[in-house]
Formats: structure tokens, C-alpha cells, sequence
């Protein structure tokens, strides 16, 4: 799915609406509950799988996501949104403070395909496309993922690579090391652009 602009306005609204009510005292917790007080396109309600990654004064502060649909697309950014926020081990739960400098950005997800014949690293990077592919590698109960906006960080084919599997905790590659590739569609926006 590649959302139009009304629609990455409306995902880019509903991310920010999860964040800022997680901060009240009665926040609307389900999705459910959520879509009772708010109009939302039809084709936000097909199912699709989402990253919401959170940057602040231009870092990451938080990024959560789904690999594959398992809820509408409206749900699934709410969700992550939430967990971007408050739920990333690598960060302390985002204070309502820190929204000066916030930046919400949302990626789509094409359904994950698998790359044949990676059997070894320099396989897999004859056949990686930089700027283009998500790639997620699976080795036993190990798993990782980049999105394709990571090439920006790691341009370098092999540094991609090495960092992923670094980050999924493989410390070489194995000969049960599974590699799949998918499109993300990306956008994004300053919290104070963001309406509700």
C-alpha cells in the first residue's frame, strides 16, 4: 500500500493522538475505543504492516514495527506509535517535553519476499539492492530487520550486513541463515506540523 497524502496525514494524526493521549489520565488504550471518535478512510482499514520511528532533534528516539499485516493499517501505526514511544528497550518511556524537536516518521511495508541462493554473506550482498530493500535475517530463534532507510546511516553493503546481524546477535553467518527483502513507502513530520 502506498498511502496518498490525506492518508499519511491521517496515519502521521493517529501516531501522534496515540503518543499525546498515553499521557493523560483516561487514555483510549484500544484501537477500538480510538475509532469510535474518529473518521477513517476505508483503505486505512485494510491490513498492512507499519514502522513508526521516532527522531528527535534528529536521532532515533524510538522505532517499533511490524514485519507482516496483521491488523489494519490505521491499527497497526497506532500500536507502534505507542511502542515507539514508550516501549523501545533502548529508550526511557518519550516525556511530553520532549515534543519540541520530535519527528514522526512512518514506513509502509511491502510483504516480505525471500532472496534464493544466499547461502553465504557475499551471496546475499550480489543480490542486496542499497537504498531499495528492507532486509530481515532469520537464523534459529534470532531475528533482524533494517528498513531501507538505514542505507542513509550505512551505505556500505557489507557494514549493512555486519551491523544487522550484529544487532540480531549472530556473530557469523551459518548455513541456516534465512534472508528476505521488502519495500517500505516513507514519510514523515515535525510534531507541530502534525494535526489532530
Amino acid at each position: 500500500m502506498k498511502p496518498d497524502k490525506l492518508q499519511q496525514r491521517k496515519l502521521l494524526s493517529i501516531a501522534k493522538q496515540r503518543i499525546s493521549q498515553a499521557w493523560q489520565s483516561n487514555p483510549l488504550s484500544e484501537f477500538s475505543q480510538f475509532a469510535e471518535h474518529v473518521s477513517i478512510d476505508p483503505c486505512l482499514r485494510e491490513n498492512g504492516a507499519s514502522f513508526v520511528t521516532l527522531n528527535k532533534a534528529g536521532q532515533l528516539r524510538g522505532c517499533i514495527g511490524s514485519l507482516q499485516p496483521r491488523c489494519a493499517i490505521a491499527e497497526d501505526v497506532f500500536n507502534n506509535a505507542y511502542s515507539a514511544a514508550f516501549r523501545d528497550p533502548r529508550f526511557p518511556p518519550l516525556q511530553a517535553n520532549e515534543t519540541g524537536h520530535l519527528q514522526i516518521e512512518i514506513s509502509v511495508l511491502g510483504t516480505p519476499e525471500p532472496i534464493e541462493r544466499c547461502g553465504s554473506k557475499q551471496a546475499l550482498l550480489q543480490q542486496l539492492r542499497p537504498f531499495e530493500d528492507g532486509l530481515i535475517l532469520t537464523d534459529g530463534f534470532k531475528r533482524a530487520t533494517f528498513l531501507p532507510s538505514v542505507w542513509e546511516q550505512l551505505p556500505d553493503k557489507n557494514e549493512f550486513v555486519d551491523y544487522l546481524m550484529r544487532k540480531g546477535g549472530m556473530l557469523s553467518w551459518s548455513d541456516t541463515m534465512r534472508c528476505e527483502r521488502y519495500t517500505a513507502f516513507k514519510f514523515s513530520a515535525d510534531w507541530d506540523q502534525i494535526e489532530t
